[in-house]
C-alpha cells in the first residue's frame, strides 16, 4: 500500500510539471503574437488624407459637364467648372463654394454672394500692392470677423495687368502669375473666372467671352455670385493704364474694366490649410465641412 501511495505521488508529480510547461510555453507564444501583432499593426498605420488630397479621393475628376476638372493650363492643379459643380463647402458658418485644389495640397475658396460694393481703391489706382483700400479692408477689417481663421494660411495671390479682350488664355495667366502678393485674402483673378466655364469653344478666352457673354453666363457657376444689377471686382488690374480694374458684370458675365474708385461687390477668396479634413457631398444640401 504504501508503494502504491509513492506511485501516485510521483504520477501527480509528472501531471503538475507538465501542466506548467503547457502553460509557459502558451504564456510565451501569446506573447510572442502579441508583439508580432504590434509590430505589424504599428506597419500598417494608414495615414488619413487632409486638405486637396482629401477632396482628389473624394470625388471623381471628369472631362465633361459640371464637375472637377484637372488644369490644363498649370499642372498639379484642378478646377471646378460648369454651371453649378458640387463645390459647396461651409466656411465660418457661411456657404462658400471651391474654386480649385492646389498643386501644394491647399484649397481655394471663394464666398458664395458679395458682401457688399466696396471701392477697389479711393485714390483710384489699380496697384494691389500700394496696398490698395479693398486689399487694407479685407486684411484688416473683414478677416477678423472670420471664425475658423486658424483653417486659413497665408498664400500668393496672382495679381498680374492683364490685357483688355486679349484671345489667349495661356499668356493671360502668365502675366496674371507674373506678379504675385502673399496675403491671407484676397479677390478671384480674371483668368479664374473665364477657367471655371465648360464652353471652352465659346467662352474660354476673354476676347470669346465678350464676344458671347449672352451664352457664357450660363455654364459658369461664378457668375452666381454676381450681385444682381451690379459688378463683382477681380483682383486683376488693366495693363493699359493705371486706374482700371476688371469687374464681372451682373449683365450676363461680361467682363468690363472699372474705375478702380468706382464701388462694385465684393466676393472674398481665401486658401484652406493642406491640413484640413473633409466632411460632406459638396452639393447645396450637403456642402463639405471641415474636420
Amino acid at each position: 500500500m504504501r508503494r502504491h501511495r509513492r506511485r501516485n505521488k510521483k504520477q501527480r508529480k509528472i501531471v503538475i510539471i507538465s501542466v506548467c510547461s503547457v502553460l509557459l510555453f502558451m504564456t510565451i507564444g501569446y506573447a510572442a503574437m502579441q508583439t508580432n501583432l504590434e509590430i505589424k499593426a504599428k506597419g500598417n498605420v494608414i495615414k488619413k488624407s487632409t486638405g486637396g488630397e482629401a477632396l482628389l479621393e473624394m470625388v471623381d475628376v471628369v472631362t465633361s459637364g459640371d464637375g472637377l476638372y484637372a488644369d490644363t493650363y498649370e499642372e498639379g492643379r484642378y478646377i471646378y467648372k460648369g454651371a453649378n459643380p458640387n463645390n459647396y463647402i461651409t466656411f465660418s458658418g457661411e456657404t462658400w463654394r471651391i474654386i480649385s485644389v492646389e498643386s501644394d495640397n491647399t484649397i481655394k475658396i471663394m464666398r458664395n454672394e458679395s458682401i457688399g460694393d466696396i471701392t477697389w481703391d479711393t485714390n483710384g489706382n489699380n496697384n494691389w500692392t500700394r496696398p490698395a483700400t479693398l486689399n487694407t479692408y479685407l486684411k484688416d477689417t473683414y478677416l477678423p470677423t472670420l471664425s475658423n481663421s486658424d483653417k486659413v494660411v497665408s498664400h500668393n495671390y496672382s495679381i498680374g495687368a492683364v490685357t483688355w479682350d486679349n484671345n489667349d488664355l495661356s499668356a493671360q495667366i502668365n502675366d496674371e502669375n507674373g506678379t504675385t502678393w502673399n496675403s491671407k485674402v484676397g479677390l478671384i483673378t480674371a483668368s479664374e473666372y473665364l477657367r471655371a466655364n465648360t464652353n471652352t469653344a465659346q467662352c474660354e478666352t476673354f476676347s470669346l467671352n465678350n464676344d458671347n457673354y449672352s451664352t457664357c453666363h450660363s455654364t459658369n457657376w461664378m457668375y452666381g455670385a454676381v450681385p444682381s444689377g451690379g459688378y463683382m471686382w477681380t483682383i486683376s488690374p488693366n495693363a493699359s493704364n493705371s486706374y482700371n480694374v476688371f469687374s464681372v458684370g451682373s449683365y450676363r458675365g461680361f467682363l468690363d474694366d472699372i474705375y478702380a474708385d468706382n464701388s462694385d461687390g465684393v466676393v472674398p477668396v481665401l486658401y484652406l490649410s493642406s491640413d484640413i479634413t473633409l466632411q460632406g457631398e459638396g452639393t447645396s444640401q450637403t456642402p463639405y465641412t471641415l474636420g
